[in-house]
């Protein structure tokens, strides 16, 4: 008789057999997870050692967010500081779902709704602004992921259609729910003195994977202008922090992905420069990778006096 399949498989062709009805059970559980090539590229490029760059999404266009998605790792959908509503970002992902910049929003807050909201129209990061403590960076896990390691909720939305195509002989709903937590990007952002203090304690809340600085709100918060030494004393206890927590650092200010000493270990960013020299209209943006000007403030920043 072949033995349960949480029992040991000893004899050779009894592991065989033990092997087929493994794989036949993970292929009828639609909730079993399934190994898959990311499909999210930025977390790709994270993962692979490459500091990603974004363009910022602040207003409803279709045709401009499509031809600006060509050429950056990832969109970072302006929702804390816009007048976007997420039908608006639905409705531009759908134009184009396919695009090099892997979608994501900054959000106001971790609410429960609104992380759904996002998670089911498509995106596949969230970015929280302003964590100052653990139980906003748990509330920011929490909502991101599926069981059993997070609390999603199965809802309708257009994610299926649009990250569930594969080549495997499952729906797209089940290919989408058995590989979206691998492929979930969930990014939270230190901009104040509290934040840093916590820095260790909110990095190592299992699901969040990345810690950003948000640099010009943690001028603001600290009093501290950028560039001098008591603002690089707060950017290198955050770095420390997030290393020995053993997440991916990143900075809101493209500025500091070169010439500071925390730039070869700084990945993620808002804004900066594009892959390939493209300039979104109206001249923001970066100029190509090679030829990006470090010392240039952020979009909507101005340089400190």
């Amino acid at each position: 008789m072949i033995p349960k399949l949480t029992a040991v498989c000893s004899f050779s062709a009894v592991a065989v057999l033990c092997g087929l009805a493994v794989a036949q059970q993970q292929q009828s559980d639609p909730y079993a997870p399934l190994k898959a090539p990311l499909y999210n590229t930025a977390k790709a490029k994270l993962l692979s050692g490459k500091q990603i760059f974004s363009f910022t999404q602040s207003k409803f266009d279709p045709a401009g967010y499509c031809e600006s998605a060509k050429h950056y790792d990832f969109t970072w959908f302006e929702m804390q500081h816009s007048t976007l509503e997420f039908k608006d970002v639905e409705a531009m992902i759908a134009a184009c779902p396919h695009v090099n910049a892997t979608p994501m929003i900054r959000l106001p807050d971790a609410q429960e709704w609104h992380i759904q909201h996002t998670t089911d129209i498509g995106c596949l990061g969230v970015i929280v602004p302003t964590v100052d403590d653990v139980d906003r960076a748990l509330e920011a896990a929490k909502w991101a992921r599926y069981p059993p390691v997070a609390r999603r909720s199965s809802g309708s939305g257009q994610y299926a259609n649009i990250w569930g195509i594969n080549s495997l002989n499952i729906s797209p709903q089940s290919f989408y729910r058995r590989t979206i937590n691998d492929n979930m990007l969930v990014t939270v952002m230190i901009e104040s003195p509290t934040g840093v203090a916590n820095s260790y304690d909110i990095a190592r809340v299992p699901g969040i994977d990345v810690v950003i600085i948000g640099n010009n709100y943690l001028s603001s918060f600290s009093g501290y202008p950028q560039g001098t030494p008591q603002y690089q004393a707060l950017m290198d206890k955050v770095h420390e922090n997030v290393k020995k927590a053993g997440k991916i650092f990143g900075q809101a200010g493209a500025q500091f992905a070169k010439g500071n000493p925390l730039s070869s270990d700084s990945w993620m960013f808002q804004n900066g420069p594009s892959n390939d020299g493209y300039v979104p209209a109206g001249g923001r943006g970066g100029r190509g990778r090679g030829a990006y000007n470090p010392n240039a403030p952020p979009e909507g920043e101005k340089p400190e006096p």
